[in-house]
């Protein structure tokens, strides 16, 4: 019973910016457990690169290159994927970016960009993927938030602002859509070893320490540590699981001290 529970054989997800990161972590958490996949991405050769990746796990997968900030462009993604991949079942939206600078130096220009990026394209392809969903009898969507869904931080105004959103705009689609049996959640990584976040340690002097201190697991998180979220996310196991916003921090958001230090201290 237990392991019907997490099978997604026969089922179809989408990942957006599932061609690394996280992304990729989960993607392979969910072929891993049968499904067949869409990596969705900006990077043709990165994501063909992770849909053999996937591909290499015994499932079928294939890569689309979309703007998903773009109306149009999320309704032809999803009607290929329906074409090519027979049916949608589970919709990740993990697209993302950051720009971090403080709220006086950040441009209304770099302001859209992270906003639309995150957030907006949550919204589209969320709305594209609902008839669909509706249509099966079912489907779960999972949206990726962060640590600024729940903290502040001096350097990231807009994409606290934009995973902010993503977990009330996770709340709004959970309420509307639980008679036509799609739940809605959202993850919230914590301080996870990606190309974004080496970047962030770049930029950002003592990051790295800081994070390590605060952290009771007293490590970085690996994209492997989302393979177990995002099935169970996917999978029947979470059939009365709507709504929620779910830390995977190795205990980060459970402790007092916030990092708000500003990206140029």
């Amino acid at each position: 019973m237990t392991s019907r529970l997490f099978d997604l054989g026969g089922k179809v997800a989408i990942v957006t910016g599932g061609n690394g990161g996280i992304g990729l972590g989960m993607a392979r958490g969910l072929a891993d457990a049968g499904a067949d996949i869409a990596v969705i991405g900006r990077n043709q050769a990165k994501s063909d690169a992770a849909a053999a990746d996937l591909g290499a796990r015994g499932v079928r997968a294939i890569s689309v290159t979309a703007d998903v900030t773009d109306k149009a462009a999320v309704a032809a993604m999803i009607d290929r994927v329906a074409h090519e991949l027979g049916r949608i079942d589970i919709l990740v939206n993990n697209a993302g970016i950051n720009i971090r600078k403080p709220p006086h130096s950040l441009e209304i220009e770099e302001w859209h960009s992270v906003i639309d990026t995150n957030l907006t394209s949550a919204f589209l392809c969320s709305k594209a993927v609902h008839p669909a969903m509706k249509a099966a009898g079912g489907g779960k969507i999972i949206n990726i938030g962060s640590m600024m869904s729940i903290f502040g931080a001096s350097f990231a105004p807009a994409y606290a602002a934009s995973k902010g959103g993503i977990v009330q705009f996770t709340r709004s689609c959970a309420c509307a859509w639980a008679n036509d049996n799609i739940q809605v959640n959202a993850i919230l990584p914590g301080w996870i070893d990606t190309d974004l976040t080496r970047r962030a340690r770049e930029e950002i002097d003592g990051l790295h320490t800081r994070v390590l201190a605060r952290t009771p697991a007293a490590r970085w998180g690996e994209i492997d540590d989302f393979a177990g979220i995002a099935v169970f996310l996917a999978s029947k196991a979470s059939d009365f699981t709507t709504g929620t916003a779910i830390p995977v921090d190795g205990g980060f958001s459970i402790m007092g001290r916030r990092i708000c230090r500003s990206a140029s201290s």
